[in-house]
């Protein structure tokens, strides 16, 4: 009895110790499987915000003369023409994450608008993810790199056509280096609240946006209870925001820059507007300046720059601190009759 039961013990102990020897190869195999699986399945990395706009314009000068000496803003950088003589982009600095982009070029025939910029924690895995998903990379070289200024980026088309840019900001580049730079306390803002882009097909902004980036909707409204007018996505990461500009005629390219536009956030409209005011003249400025209270119940300020491209200035609350009401009305639908 004795030896079998010390048999019995030894086979239990060969047993368990050819047990824990295969445990490591049962681990690697299930961490090759998760990885295998993560790579067919990648997720989403995070979109983080609006990055900047860009935008076309005729005179850099009197562009310059808007958006520095009127706007208050900082310039800490340009790329030169093609051959090196002149300024091709000029690069407008509202805070260390948020740009406008000067195109000094002829534009492309459809508006002022360049295109939009949102940027994320990692631009080479949304690059896969919108691959993944079947969305199209413009000029797609199979792999990302660095731009001019030095972050990585790349270019897709939104249902509308308009291009968008995923960035990520570098530690080595350009934005890096002059961070905490070039935000003098002339800016009449410090943040981007939203950009707002012309959009014709409701469901397909919505299924690009919000089913593939992550964009969450948050409010909608009209300015009649014809037609929506507006849609407001959030990435569900960031703050600042998309807005979708719906329309039942698109109109002419040399009116899109009312619609394609650039909202400024500011605390307090009437100082907004008084500081304006002090400095429309030396900055030749000479539109009308006046405060509105929005569908959405915020009170803002429409500015129009030389080439008409509406910049809103908008206070981030309602009037009376109640969310404003979100609109039934019949969405638009103009590519129907197509």
């Amino acid at each position: 009895m004795a030896g079998a039961n010390g048999n019995s013990r030894r086979y239990d102990d060969i047993t368990a110790m050819s047990s824990i020897s295969r445990l490591p190869a049962r681990i690697l195999l299930l961490a090759a499987a998760s990885h295998s699986l993560f790579a067919q399945h990648p997720e989403r990395p995070k979109v983080l915000g609006v990055a900047h706009m860009a935008i076309y314009v005729k005179d850099l000068a009197k562009t310059r003369q808007f958006y520095e000496d009127f706007l208050g803003y900082g310039e800490p950088f340009t790329l030169p023409a093609k051959g090196g003589t002149g300024v091709r982009i000029a690069f407008i600095k509202v805070n260390d994450d948020q740009y406008f982009e000067i195109f000094n070029e002829k534009d492309r025939g459809e508006g002022q608008l360049n295109h939009i910029s949102f940027n994320t924690d990692s631009a080479d895995r949304m690059y896969t993810w919108l691959k993944s998903k079947g969305v199209a990379v413009v000029s797609d070289k199979g792999s990302l790199g660095k731009g001019q200024t030095g972050n990585k980026n790349f270019n897709v088309k939104d249902p509308d056509g308009h291009i968008v840019e995923i960035v990520e900001y570098q530690p080595d580049s350009w934005t890096a280096r002059e961070k905490g730079k070039f935000m003098p306390d002339t800016r009449i803002s410090t943040s981007i609240m939203h950009v707002g882009v012309l959009v014709g097909d409701l469901d397909a902004s919505t299924a690009f946006y919000g089913g593939i980036l992550g964009f969450k909707e948050f409010w909608r409204g009209s300015g009649s209870p014809k037609m929506l007018s507006w849609v407001n996505m959030r990435p569900a990461e960031g703050q600042s925001y998309l807005e979708f500009m719906l329309y039942n005629k698109l109109p002419e390219p040399a009116g899109r820059g009312g619609k394609n536009h650039t909202s400024l956030m500011v605390p307090d409209a009437d100082k907004a507007l008084a500081e304006l005011k002090k400095r429309a003249a030396k900055a030749g400025y000479d539109k009308e300046m006046v405060i509105q209270t929005g569908v959405n119940r915020k009170r803002q300020i429409n500015l129009y720059d030389p080439d008409g491209t509406r910049i809103e200035l908008m206070e981030p609350n309602t009037v009376d601190g109640k969310p404003a009401p979100n609109s039934t009305a019949p969405v638009p639908r103009p590519n129907a009759a197509k």
